[in-house]
């Protein structure tokens, strides 16, 4: 009985494709051109499935990572490795080569660690066939634009066809090959997460989104990643353990927004931008966005308690987001390419934990930061200071910032001066008044046992925060 053949496949150059002109100024384009990423790497491992007449129950993984197929014997995967040659060609002409398709095969035969070796081996044989390709080394020329043949219209497509004669392999309309296209998975369903705030009958824009927030019209973007999700992969023993966790996250990641975005904070707030094993990403009003990033990392720890706790290690079990909000005429590429930065910054610094407002905060700390910015906008009602107040909470950190830094007997000084004016005008509500001045001043400017003045990070976030909420 021949040996199943394990076949798995990466799409390299997403992200380059992603931020190419004109996609770097033009949301709409960059819009279209991530929707139709994310479901043409769904879409490509079953429509290699449906030519080689295969069922769709031997397909493993999908996501814009990458996927992989189990095929029942090495002529299968000659044809498929034919298949896989047309599509890369297909691919390479829709994005001007910015995207590759890279696929490696091997027998699933031996411990599943040396099977994986052999295939990530295959991946970077295939690989290194292009960088020893001529011209390789040729000075580098700046692509030109990828040409506009993408489909758009896939986020309210109900149905998704595969075809060579497509110029973009993928079109809601026919196709060789053809999926209903949903949130639940199904045998001729691709599942995916596409809720969209809307503006009547349209999507509504990201300005339309910044309309929608409370205090300063903005709009932001949150990304997020599974922490170590790599390592924990490479860490299970059979292909069988690496489809069924690739699968339990994705469906977790999948199910959990969606059933966020319905709730009423959100729905008419953020929008999608794609949903994958390991990773996301959404736009949306700034202040929802925080929100949303909370709520999303409780049920995260519930789930890793509840399903993960049988794994030893941490690796996979936690979830760090970024938030980066955008300034005024800023595009969606380039708050994406942001907010892609500082993820990173966050999973450099810590694990389990979140980039909002220039600073990593534990989540611990956002809940701290989100009652201590509540604090802050009852104290500035009730002390009637306005952007005055917020400027003179803001200095104590400037001071202790910036490169001319004071000693902390003055900074000790600043922050007691700073409370006896507080004290001059406690007239109304004294009791309540005095209690939340003092937690104020306790959070945000406390002492340490030394006697030094003690600033912690998450009293800036929440200054900050306030400083949007109350424009």
């Amino acid at each position: 009985m021949p040996a199943q053949i394990l076949l798995q496949g990466v799409l390299p150059g997403i992200e380059e494709f992603l931020l190419a002109a004109p996609s770097d100024r033009d949301n709409r384009v960059f819009e279209t051109r991530l929707m139709w990423l994310v479901t043409a790497a769904e879409v490509l491992p079953r429509a290699l499935l449906a030519h080689l007449s295969l069922p769709p129950i031997l397909l493993g993984s999908s996501d814009p990572s990458g996927f992989l197929v189990i095929l029942p014997d090495q002529a299968r995967a000659d044809e498929a490795n034919e298949f896989l040659t047309r599509t890369a060609e297909k691919l390479r002409e829709a994005t001007g080569g910015l995207v590759r398709l890279l696929w490696g095969s091997t027998e699933n035969l031996g411990d599943w660690t040396v099977v994986r070796k052999r295939l990530a081996d295959g991946l970077r044989q295939r690989d290194r066939k292009r960088v020893l390709a001529s011209g390789f080394f040729d000075p580098f020329v700046p692509p030109a634009a990828p040409p506009d043949i993408l489909p758009r219209g896939l986020r309210d497509a109900a149905h998704v066809g595969w075809s060579f004669d497509f110029p973009a392999l993928i079109s809601p309309e026919g196709g060789d090959y053809t999926w209903d296209l949903g949130s639940q998975a199904a045998a001729n369903n691709v599942a995916l997460t596409r809720h969209a705030a809307r503006n009547g009958g349209a999507v509504a824009s990201v300005r339309e989104l910044a309309k929608r927030s409370e205090g300063r019209k903005l709009w932001g973007v949150l990304r997020g990643q599974i922490d170590d999700f790599a390592t924990r992969m490479r860490r299970l023993h059979t292909v069988e353990e690496h489809v069924q966790f690739s699968i339990l996250y994705k469906q977790f990641t999948a199910g959990e927004i969606e059933l966020l975005c319905s709730h009423g904070d959100f729905f008419q707030r953020v929008t999608v931008l794609y949903s994958g094993s390991s990773d996301f990403a959404l736009c949306g009003s700034w202040d929802a966005l925080a929100g949303f990033a909370r709520e999303l990392q409780r049920v995260f720890a519930r789930f890793a308690d509840e399903n993960l706790k049988e794994l030893p290690g941490a690796e996979a079990k936690t979830m760090t987001m970024a938030i980066s909000i955008a300034d005024p005429g800023d595009s969606l590429a380039r708050v994406w390419e942001d907010c892609g930065r500082d993820l990173a910054i966050a999973k450099a610094a810590d694990k389990d934990c979140l980039y909002m407002l220039g600073r990593v905060l534990e989540w611990k700390q956002l809940n701290d930061a989100a009652d201590l910015k509540d604090a802050i906008v009852r104290l500035n009602e009730e002390f009637r200071g306005g952007r005055v107040f917020l400027s003179q909470l803001r200095n104590l950190y400037k001071k202790v910032e910036g490169p001319d830094r004071v000693d902390e007997d003055r900074l000790v000084a600043r922050a007691a001066r700073f409370q006896r004016r507080f004290a001059r005008v406690a007239t109304r509500r004294e009791r309540e008044f005095q209690k939340l001045r003092s937690h104020l001043m306790k959070e945000v400017a406390g002492r340490s046992e030394r006697g030094k003045l003690k600033l912690r990070p998450e009293g800036l976030v929440a200054l900050e925060w306030a400083r949007l909420a109350e424009d």
